[in-house]
């Protein structure tokens, strides 16, 4: 049995990671550009394993790759060829592992398993233009198809245990991914990028975008994540509403606004230790339960406390 499908029948949480380039950030690295942090992996592929071991000391039992923002269009910009993205692309995979496996000899009684989730992030985000955060694509469905279409055939096939299909904004994106994954090998998470507490980012329903994968037999987790805090009480129970047989998944981020003109971000951070309410996420159904953008171990290890309690 494939080892993420086996996690998710246990009884217990499964803590997910929080912002991987967070974490490169608050550890120095500048990561302005198209490529956000999946420009380390060409430049300085030992950060990114580091960020990775940051997280599992934390208490993450699943680390996410830093392939969300990868693209062969994007690496191809750089210089590289085709075949040399791809490599990049599934690299990330392959540095998670090495994190995960320095982790396990250096703490042999760890509580195992550790799940390496590989990050399939939505068209937007490789626009590096905002519009992950707004679900407005200025692209063809075929050209989106294509997209996602090169970029699942090279993840699908890198050993990860899960595809972590996230910050899905757009509702065309969503059933264009939801025909790729019928094909893919490996299980799939799906999770959405909502603007309040019943929609993801392009105004559809969260109900009618999950709906879509209901009976998906490659996505047994659908969720939401990068959505502010204060609305996931409500999009659990939305997804436990239309999905009952899937696993919930909930990683929102600090509920700041980023500004992709020049990486910023601008609003005030939520309140951790009351905003976060992830014993009312796993009370209204969620199993793995973690951080996205703008939150760092810290955060994650406050997580696991409540969650795992000793």
């Amino acid at each position: 049995m494939n080892k993420f499908v086996q996690a998710i029948k246990q009884e217990r949480a499964i803590i997910l990671d929080g912002g991987l380039a967070t974490q490169l950030e608050s550890m120095g690295f500048d990561i302005d550009g198209d490529l956000w942090s999946a420009k380390l992996l060409d430049t300085r592929p030992q950060a990114i394993i580091d960020a990775h071991r940051a997280y599992l000391e934390a208490g993450a039992d699943c680390i996410i790759t830093a392939s969300y923002q990868a693209s062969r269009r994007g690496f191809m910009s750089m210089g590289k060829t085709a075949d040399q993205a791809d490599r990049l692309i599934a690299s990330s995979v392959d540095l998670a592992m090495t994190a995960r496996r320095e982790y396990l000899l250096d703490n042999p009684s760890a509580e195992t398993p550790l799940l390496v989730a590989a990050s399939v992030g939505p068209y937007g985000a490789t626009a590096h233009d905002g519009s992950e955060y707004t679900g407005v694509y200025d692209i063809s469905e075929e050209e989106l198809r294509d997209f996602h279409a090169e970029r699942l055939a090279v993840l699908d096939h890198c050993g990860a245990d899960v595809l972590a299909v996230e910050t899905i904004p757009n509702f065309a994106e969503a059933k264009i991914l939801c025909e790729l994954l019928a094909q893919a090998r490996t299980p799939a998470w799906v999770s959405f990028a909502c603007r309040d507490a019943a929609h993801i980012s392009d105004g559809t329903p969260l109900t009618n975008a999950a709906a879509l994968f209901v009976d998906h037999a490659q996505v047994p987790a659908l969720g939401v994540n990068c959505t502010p805090p204060e609305f996931v009480t409500s999009l659990i129970r939305e997804l436990r509403c239309i999905a009952p047989n899937k696993e919930i998944v909930a990683y929102p981020n600090s509920g700041e606004t980023y500004h992709s003109s020049d990486n910023s971000w601008s609003g005030k951070a939520c309140d951790f230790a009351n905003d976060f309410n992830v014993l009312a996420w796993q009370e209204a159904g969620a199993k793995l339960i973690g951080g996205c953008c703008r939150t760092g171990p810290e955060n994650i290890a406050a997580i696991r406390s409540l969650l795992c309690p000793v």
